[in-house]
């Protein structure tokens, strides 16, 4: 491969890291190609970007990117194969998913919103993060059960929300 052929996959990498904010590193090697297939088919159907990548242009893209991670450094050894996702707890929900048919895909690390995660161990904390989505969701939950409380004892106590604010416009 020729060095402008590299600095390519670099510059694609980096473009990825960036535009998902959240990837895993995974170990595939020894599975068949027909089993790499499925993961693949699962991963696309999940909304999850998997690629294959050398592990020192995969370093070199983290460079690039601006991640400075030396424990995602450390893992890079043996086949790695990324998963990309814009959710970070999809890519460990798959794995645990794909953990009941097979040992593989093995978590060697993940970085979620710059946070860096390492070791298989940790799929299962992975896998209880909330979303942005889903933070956003509780939070405006959280919101709006203190008005719907409110609403409801002045509802149940036969006053209307109108008439509690005439009442206090008159004494104000």
């Amino acid at each position: 491969m020729r060095k402008e052929e590299k600095q390519e996959i670099v510059q694609a990498l980096a473009e990825q890291i960036k535009s998902y904010g959240n990837f895993y590193i995974t170990d595939t090697a020894d599975l068949t190609v027909e089993k790499v297939n499925v993961i693949r088919r699962k991963c696309f159907d999940a909304g999850i970007k998997m690629q294959v990548a050398k592990n020192t242009l995969f370093e070199k893209a983290l460079i690039e990117a601006g991640i400075d991670a030396p424990e995602l450094v450390g893992v890079l050894k043996g086949a790695s194969t990324i998963l990309f996702s814009s959710t970070g707890n999809a890519p460990a929900k798959l794995i645990k998913q794909l953990r009941k048919e097979s040992d593989k895909p093995i978590l060697k690390a993940a970085y979620i919103q710059e946070t860096v995660f390492v070791g298989d161990k940790q799929i299962d904390a992975l896998v209880s993060l909330k979303s942005k989505e889903e933070l956003i969701g509780d939070i405006i939950l959280a919101l709006q059960s203190p008005a719907k409380n409110v609403i409801s004892a002045l509802s149940s106590g036969g006053n209307t929300i109108s008439g509690v604010l005439k009442a206090l416009e008159q004494r104000g």
